[in-house]
C-alpha cells in the first residue's frame, strides 16, 4: 500500500493514535452501528474499512507494524507543509522552467529530426532531481509549451518556442545559445 492508497485508521475512527484498545472497540461498536449497510443511511465501504481499522488497530502486532506507516505518512505530510510555509522554497521554480524550455528550444533547433529529450535526461541537464522535473513537466505540458512525442520523448511545440521568444524579448532569459564576439578587421 503505497502513501497514495493509505488510509488514516485514527482519522477514520475519530481517536488519537495513543487510544488503547477499550476506547478503540467502543468507538468502533458506535460508528459500525451507524455505518453497517443493514441499517438506513449505511455505508458498506466505510463500514468495511472500520472493520479493517478496528482489526489493525486492536492486534498488537499488526498496530505496530501500522503505527510505523502512520508515523512515515504523516512524517511526509509535515515535510510538504514545512516546504509550502518555507518563502524561499518556490522562489526559482519559474527559472527552472525556463531553462528546461531553453533546453528543449535549443535541442528542437539543433536536432529537427531528433527533437525529444526524456525526463532523466533533463534532470541531469538541469543539476536536480527527477521528480521536481516530473512536476515542470507536467506544467510545461499544460500550458502545451512542450508535447510527448510518439517515442515517449518531450520536446517543445510552437507555443514553447513562442514562449521562449516572449520571454527573450522582455530580457527575461539569458542567452540560449552561447555566442561570442564577431571579430572585425580593426579589432
Amino acid at each position: 500500500m503505497g502513501e497514495r492508497d493509505f488510509v488514516d485508521f485514527y482519522e477514520l475512527l475519530q481517536l488519537s493514535p495513543n487510544a488503547d484498545d477499550e476506547t478503540i472497540h467502543r468507538v468502533f461498536r458506535h460508528l459500525a452501528k451507524r455505518f453497517h449497510p443493514d441499517t438506513p443511511g449505511g455505508d458498506a465501504e466505510r463500514f468495511n474499512r472500520l472493520v479493517e481499522a478496528h482489526q489493525t488497530l486492536t492486534n498488537p502486532e499488526t498496530r505496530a507494524a501500522y503505527d510505523a506507516r502512520h508515523q512515515r505518512y504523516w512524517e511526509s505530510k509535515w515535510a510538504v507543509a514545512g516546504e509550502a510555509a518555507d518563502p524561499t522554497s518556490h522562489l526559482d521554480d519559474e527559472g527552472l522552467r525556463s531553462h528546461l524550455l531553453s533546453i528543449f528550444y535549443t535541442q528542437r533547433r539543433s536536432n529537427m529530426r531528433n527533437p525529444g529529450m526524456g525526463g532523466a535526461e533533463l534532470a541531469r541537464l538541469a543539476g536536480c532531481p527527477h521528480e521536481l522535473i516530473e512536476f515542470h513537466l507536467w506544467y510545461l505540458r499544460e500550458k502545451t509549451w512542450i508535447e510527448r512525442l510518439e517515442t515517449g520523448l518531450f520536446a517543445i511545440t510552437a507555443q514553447g518556442v513562442d514562449a521562449v521568444d516572449a520571454r527573450r524579448t522582455r530580457g527575461e532569459a539569458t542567452r540560449l545559445i552561447e555566442t561570442r564576439p564577431i571579430r572585425t578587421a580593426a579589432g
